[in-house]
């Protein structure tokens, strides 16, 4: 398996373990054309604070217990954005109207877009 299907497989996995702890807007942004950042960002946003630390866990604690150890993570002593940093999967897990201050969906805007739909499928939104 690539590099490139490994991650395009870690986003689609990190984004099915948000949709578990009912994120809200779950986007996975394709960077590899675009950007040497990162292959992938996964986007989301949670309610509150209390929300958003358990999406986080549930993605570090399900990918740890496969074997996929975090390379770095920030955010969670200010509870309003948390980034989990993969290398090639980087996570961004925000409070609503945090997420729209930042806009990086816009930011990033030519990047190919999926969303994660309520039943875990991907649907293409650009």
């Amino acid at each position: 398996m690539t590099t490139a299907q490994t991650s395009r497989k870690l986003a689609i996995l990190a984004g099915k373990l948000a949709l578990e702890k009912k994120a809200l807007d779950i986007k996975i942004l394709d960077l590899r054309k675009i950007s040497n950042i990162a292959d992938y960002f996964v986007i989301c946003s949670a309610k509150v604070d209390v929300h958003l630390k358990a999406i986080a866990g549930n993605i570090t604690s399900k990918l740890e217990t496969q074997g996929i150890k975090i390379w770095h993570n920030e955010g969670y002593s200010q509870g309003r954005w948390i980034l989990l940093d993969y290398v090639d999967v980087v996570i961004h897990i925000f409070l609503e109207e945090v997420r729209e201050f930042y806009d990086l969906e816009s930011l990033w805007g030519d990047a190919l877009v999926q969303e994660v739909s309520e039943n875990g499928r991907l649907k293409k939104v650009k």
